[in-house]
């Protein structure tokens, strides 16, 4: 296996199945709460950054000679979209002080895995879009996008339940 397939794979987990995307997902929120529990806010932002340029790469190569752009065993899209749905809460934790709200605040990664996943499922609007243009570079950016409409729906979620519902 080359490294962009091993990347591109998340290093097998993509090849789970029933589901990979799901697998992908749940092994982001994993990986992506533990650096932030490790290393802090920053890093896992800087971690975000660094792994969109790199899925972009890796699905390139991967799918490279294939007629096939978007295999179900690519999951380095799910990574990026997945963080970049936990960056939000993250980042609302983080500006608060609360440095370890993942082990705290539970919901504040089972809501934007759950949005994250309706989004990459449901495909609305932009999100389809991307999907639909059948190239590597649209298996990224329908994550992406996903990804940056769970976190908005965090934020609502989270804004209707301790603010309006008063909790």
């Amino acid at each position: 296996m080359t490294p962009a397939r091993r990347i591109a794979t998340l290093f097998g987990i993509g090849h789970l199945r029933p589901a990979p995307g799901t697998w992908g997902s749940a092994a982001a929120v994993a990986l992506g709460v533990a650096i932030d529990h490790a290393f802090g806010f920053p890093a896992f932002a800087l971690a975000t950054l660094a792994v969109i340029p790199l899925g972009y790469w890796a699905t390139a190569r991967a799918v490279a000679g294939s007629a096939d752009k978007d295999p179900s065993e690519i999951v380095i899209d799910e990574v990026a979209g997945q963080w970049i749905a936990l960056l939000f809460p993250a980042a609302a934790f983080w500006s608060r002080g609360m440095e370890d709200w993942a082990l705290a605040a539970w919901p504040g990664w089972v809501t934007p895995f759950l949005f994250f996943r309706l989004f990459d499922i449901w495909k609305p609007g932009i999100v389809g879009r991307a999907d639909a243009r059948g190239t590597a570079r649209g298996t990224m950016e329908d994550d992406l996008w996903a990804g940056v409409f769970a976190g908005i729906a965090t934020v609502a979620a989270a804004g209707l339940w301790h603010g309006v519902m008063g909790r």
